[in-house]
């Protein structure tokens, strides 16, 4: 993230499920949409809402919704969520907003008409006085919604309405989405994806207990989790905030360790010069760089070896990262 998309800390507030709107937020502007990855197409968004809102001396927020549409509609599809809701949460946090919204996506929002989705939601719910959307915006039963609908249905109300163009890189032609940025994970290009988030691509999960492998290897690990992911298998450079606060960097393997047991896709990760008891406790663990792919070795001694090789590779990768981070600053 730029240091012209980070505004100073201010007071934020989440709203989710069907919490009631705090009065102080009333008559807000908001953008909308899913947001998957607030990545620098978004953050347009999020500009144009910050000046909608100081125009008429309003709060601004971001409205979005769980579980994703897709993950409702599809339950059985897999669906590699490039930011759940803790991390999005996070990445809000830095944006100078006031506060975000997160409302149910359930079979009663799914069968709203576009129309009632402005009255009911928009209108009596959030009592908003202005929205903000990007121009593939759909919304109400059956997607029957479009930017165009949604500006006059606004119209009616006496609600603002902003469509916001694609966004691109310069001298790219290709807008930025969540798209790009999932098959640039799933290609192992983390720097890409950084280029296209505007920081550097996180998770967040659970420290679950392993095969204890890595002490025999000389490389303790904290192993993680992590559900529906496509991210390339191999090895990472890597930073993670410890639940107590403080960023530690480190190096990373995600995949199925070919080595031992060919197991389900796992997130290992060695903090360097880190000594603690982490088990079950929250990391955020943030992807600098991709070091190499994920490989079978002949034995344990020529893993160690390589390991050797990788760490030193993550250190020096992490020594001239200068892109911006979401971990400081605590959840």
């Amino acid at each position: 993230m730029s240091s012209a998309d980070e505004k100073p800390a201010r007071s934020f507030t989440v709203c989710r499920e069907d919490e009631p709107l705090p009065p102080h937020l009333r008559g807000a502007v908001a953008a909308i949409g899913n947001f998957d990855g607030v990545h620098r197409g978004h953050r347009v968004l999020v500009q144009a809402v910050r000046e909608s809102a100081a125009e008429g001396g309003r709060p601004a927020l971001i409205l979005t919704f769980e579980p994703h549409p897709r993950a409702y509609f599809a339950p059985h599809l897999p669906l590699f969520r490039l930011t759940g809701p803790g991390a999005k949460e996070v990445v809000f946090r830095h944006l100078g907003l006031d506060g975000l919204v997160v409302r149910r996506f359930d079979a009663e929002l799914a069968g709203t008409g576009a129309r009632d989705f402005v009255r009911r939601l928009l209108r009596d719910d959030l009592g908003l006085s202005g929205v903000v959307i990007g121009h593939d915006f759909h919304f109400g039963r059956g997607r029957e919604g479009n930017p165009a609908l949604l500006a006059e249905l606004c119209r009616e109300e006496g609600i603002l309405c902003r469509v916001i163009p694609p966004f691109a890189l310069p001298a790219e032609a290709d807008p930025v989405s969540s798209s790009a940025i999932r098959a640039a994970l799933a290609g192992g290009a983390v720097e890409r994806a950084n280029a296209l988030l505007g920081y550097r691509w996180f998770v967040q999960g659970a420290v679950r207990h392993g095969d204890k492998r890595g002490r025999t290897l000389g490389y303790s690990t904290a192993n993680i989790a992590l559900s529906d992911c496509d991210l390339a298998h191999g090895i990472y450079a890597v930073r993670a905030r410890l639940p107590g606060g403080g960023v530690r960097p480190g190096v990373a393997s995600y995949g199925r360790r070919p080595t031992f047991d060919d197991g389900a896709p796992l997130l290992e990760v060695n903090l360097f010069d880190f000594a603690g008891d982490l088990y079950g406790q929250v990391l955020d663990v943030e992807f600098v760089a991709f070091i190499r792919g994920e490989e079978r070795f002949a034995s344990a001694e020529a893993l160690i070896a390589r390991m050797d090789v990788d760490a030193a590779e993550a250190r020096a990768r992490l020594a001239a990262d200068r892109t911006p981070s979401m971990l400081e600053g605590g959840r």
